[in-house]
């Protein structure tokens, strides 16, 4: 019998190894898919808000795909713009960042510590640090060079949301998969929806602040930040540092520090104390695992896969969740609420 169970397990996992293969080596199909499907999940409330208020479905489908080409031409435009900018004018960034770690290091002597400049250079690579912004910018941007496909397959499947329902009532006579899969959808559509919101309000905010600071290329920190606040735990804080570097070389140590109390502040205000409260209780997963989904999504999709993360792992908890052999995961991913219940 235990030989039995030992081979089901092996047989399990190597089943799953495979399959991460094989996503791994089609992510360039999968992430479109991904893409799309959230993009549809986000903007299904404003579509079913028209349908509701008896706008026909081809109506209620251009005016929200064309209010979302015009808010994300308008975003790539500035982005795109500031990024060049940016990138032509690194060289002198990168030199006065290079004079701050060479004061550094005579000021360390100074109070006896020796940091040899050459051995501090390589640590700290000043032209890699300024172009850590722009990487990521780009690797954003390069999720939409199949922006006609994300669209087109956004449009199927705003139109396909009316009648999947029914199709899947009617393939199934339990009616428990289509239980699942509005639970699935509930959550990750609150979640989604919410996020996106909490996280334009995050940019808002920092983008008022550097600019009222003065720190040069204020709106693209600000995009910086709405999209890396999806990235749980470590976003907000890689948001910060190419923010906190331009301040720096700028206006010196004082300004940065108030950029940094700036991010700090934005982070524990909505962060810890707004976001907690309009998420409700939580998503039902453990601190640990949101950190480790982090990771696993973001080796097996890339950038993508940090940023949709969350609701990925909340995907495969409910999905766990709903079969009795694989009930053990789901409990191990969660947050272990109902333990405090007496269970």
């Amino acid at each position: 019998m235990k030989e039995n169970k030992v081979g089901y397990f092996f047989m399990v996992m190597a089943s799953v190894v495979i399959v991460l293969a094989g996503v791994k080596s089609a992510s360039a199909i999968i992430i479109p898919i991904l893409l799309s499907l959230f993009i549809a999940i986000i903007l299904s409330p404003s579509y079913n808000f028209f349908r509701k208020k008896r706008v026909p479905d081809i109506l209620s489908i251009l005016i929200v795909i064309l209010f979302f080409i015009i808010f994300i031409i308008l975003i790539v435009k500035l982005i795109g713009t500031s990024v060049t900018d940016f990138s032509a004018n690194i060289d002198g960034y990168s030199d006065k960042l290079s004079l701050y770690y060479s004061s550094l290091v005579h000021d360390g002597e100074i109070f006896g510590f020796t940091l040899p400049i050459d051995t501090f250079s390589t640590i700290i690579d000043s032209k890699r640090i300024m172009l850590f912004a722009t990487s990521i910018m780009k690797s954003m941007s390069s999720m939409l060079t199949n922006g006609f496909v994300i669209l087109l397959t956004v449009v199927f499947m705003l139109l396909e949301s009316t009648h999947f329902a029914q199709k899947i009532e009617f393939a199934d006579k339990s009616k428990d998969t289509m239980k699942q899969i509005n639970e699935i959808f509930a959550k990750i559509q609150n979640y989604m929806v919410l996020k996106s919101l909490i996280s334009l309000l995050t940019g808002f905010i920092i983008w008022i602040a550097l600019s009222l600071i003065g720190t040069d290329y204020a709106f693209l920190w600000a995009v910086l930040a709405f999209m890396l606040n999806f990235i749980p735990n470590i976003g907000s804080i890689i948001a910060a540092v190419p923010a906190v570097l331009i301040t720096l070389v700028q206006y010196g140590f004082v300004s940065a520090f108030l950029v940094v109390g700036v991010y700090f502040g934005v982070n524990i205000i909505i962060g810890s104390i707004l976001e907690p409260k309009i998420m409700g209780k939580g998503l039902g997963l453990s601190t640990l695992v949101v950190f480790l989904s982090l990771l696993f999504w973001g080796w097996l999709l890339g950038i993508v896969g940090m940023l949709l993360s969350i609701p990925l792992t909340i995907m495969a908890k409910i999905t766990f969740d709903a079969n009795k052999n694989t009930q053990w995961i789901s409990i191990l991913l969660g947050s272990g609420e109902y333990l405090n219940k007496g269970k």
